[in-house]
């Protein structure tokens, strides 16, 4: 990757961005800007995860801007605009009955067949139209429940033709129900412990549902105000663990700690996370990689059914909440190198290390 920004190489534009430590910018491998030192450096799978950590897009490059040359991939990006102008219209249409862009209409609009539309969304952005068009609703209905809007006038401003339909969805997709989340999970409570670990300080916060945070750092200050962000209007307790009591949280922290150390294969703990469809099916096959083992991010889009969604599942990893009980660092790069990972390289390695080791003595006692 230093070779590829040292050099500028505009083939390397979208395979990952690099952000300076002294400027606090990202950008492109391919940016004109003067070259950093490399000990400056640090190198992220995408601008959102350099944005998690801090630094903000180069305005020379725009690395947070997608370049599109394939023709396929700019009619996806013109029907993507296309559905965003049919959801912004009114609040009809929807998936409950009501009149919606059908997929011939759109495959009709961009001059090719359903299927063909189809296959290039997921090629393009990992999920089809229709989940796109979803997304939107319910991007919309957050915003208008953050606006203050009620329950009743939010749903069906966003598109949703009935409530039912709308709290079906509401624990995949919110991770709480649609008041809870206009109000900034305000009315809930979400107990949280840090405690040591063998990989520096650790964060568990957790509703009655399970799990909905795992952090790690060095610095409490940077978990808590973590997970402040993530639900500004809860009610946060802690259950003090370094005190000795662990409180309610105790028997998960436990575990926890016990599988950082090798000593407890099998993490299988309750979750409460807010997730797209796309993100909750990656990190469905994320729980479902063995121990001491690791698959390459095409594998896991393989996994899903979507072998062209590499990209999207890079993201999907970028973006979990609840490390290592959805262990996204037992993917790695194609190449069998170890990739990028939120809570640093070196937690990543100490991890896999860790595990390896632990299924080789069990295997050896078998």
């Amino acid at each position: 990757m230093w070779e590829a920004v040292r050099s500028r190489n505009a083939a390397a534009d979208g395979a990952f961005v690099y952000a300076v430590r002294s400027t606090g910018v990202y950008c492109r491998p391919s940016c004109a800007a003067r070259k950093p030192q490399v000990a400056n450096v640090r190198f992220f799978r995408s601008p959102a995860s350099a944005e998690r950590a801090g630094f903000r897009p180069c305005r020379r490059c725009k690395p947070g801007i997608a370049k599109i040359d394939d023709p396929k991939l700019e009619i996806v990006a013109r029907v993507c605009r296309l559905i965003e102008s049919h959801v912004a219209s009114d609040g009809t249409g929807s998936a409950d009955g009501q009149p919606r862009m059908t997929l011939a209409e759109l495959g009709a609009a961009a001059g090719m067949s359903a299927d063909q539309l189809e296959r290039a969304f997921h090629r393009a952005i990992g999920i089809s139209p229709r989940q796109y068009e979803d997304a939107l609703r319910m991007r919309r209905l957050k915003s208008r429940l953050r606006k203050g809007d009620d329950v009743t006038t939010a749903l069906y401003e966003a598109g949703f033709g009935s409530s039912s339909r709308l709290y079906e969805r509401a624990p995949s997709q919110l991770g709480m129900t649609p008041g809870e989340y206009g109000r900034g999970g305000a009315g809930m409570t979400i107990r949280y412990t840090i405690a040591n670990s063998p990989l520096g300080r650790l964060l568990v916060a957790g509703t009655a549902r399970g799990i909905s945070a795992l952090y790690l750092s060095d610095s409490d200050g940077v978990l808590r105000d973590a997970l402040r962000k993530e639900y500004p209007g809860a009610e946060l307790v802690s259950d003090a663990a370094d005190s000795g009591n662990a409180g309610s949280l105790g028997k998960w922290v436990n575990q926890i700690v016990d599988h950082l150390r090798g000593r407890e294969p099998h993490l299988d703990l309750p979750t409460d996370v807010r997730a797209t469809a796309f993100q909750r099916r990656v990190w469905e096959a994320l729980r479902k990689i063995p121990y001491g083992a690791t698959r390459t991010y095409s594998e896991v889009a393989r996994a899903i059914g979507q072998p062209s969604a590499v990209r999207a599942v890079a993201h999907a990893c970028a973006t979990n909440p609840t490390a290592v009980v959805v262990p996204c660092h037992r993917v790695v790069g194609k190449d069998g190198k170890l990739a990028g990972y939120r809570w640093g390289i070196n937690r990543k390695k100490k991890l896999l290390e860790t595990e390896s080791k632990a299924a080789e003595r069990k295997q050896r006692n078998a």
